[in-house]
């Protein structure tokens, strides 16, 4: 029995972040073939929205590390669970940015 929930600690958050990383791809993927891919004027401003998602992730892990320390789950896990929760916002904020218009500055 111990072996069981040990295992299932082990994949539990392989299967979550897959299953968030799968949300994502579709999504975008969805996305590209409606030829409804945000695109912003500036390249700054396109740069910044292409950069969201990775940045969310890299700020995720970093998180995950951090709660990994001074709480009581494996580093692995919290790095695992940083990235998903991290793409996962980032994709949040990539949908929220390409929403916003940008400010017309003359």
């Amino acid at each position: 029995m111990e072996i069981g929930i040990e295992i299932f600690h082990i994949v539990l958050p392989i299967i979550l972040v897959g299953a968030i990383s799968l949300f994502v791809i579709l999504r975008l993927k969805e996305k590209q073939k409606r030829g409804t891919l945000a695109k912003k004027e500036t390249t700054a401003a396109q740069s910044l929205l292409d950069s969201l998602i990775p940045l969310g992730m890299v700020c995720g892990t970093a998180l995950g590390l951090v709660l990994s320390i001074f709480l009581p789950f494996s580093m692995a896990t919290g790095i695992t669970f940083g990235a998903g929760l991290g793409l996962l916002g980032g994709y949040f904020a990539y949908e929220f940015y390409s929403k916003q218009e940008e400010p017309n500055i003359q």
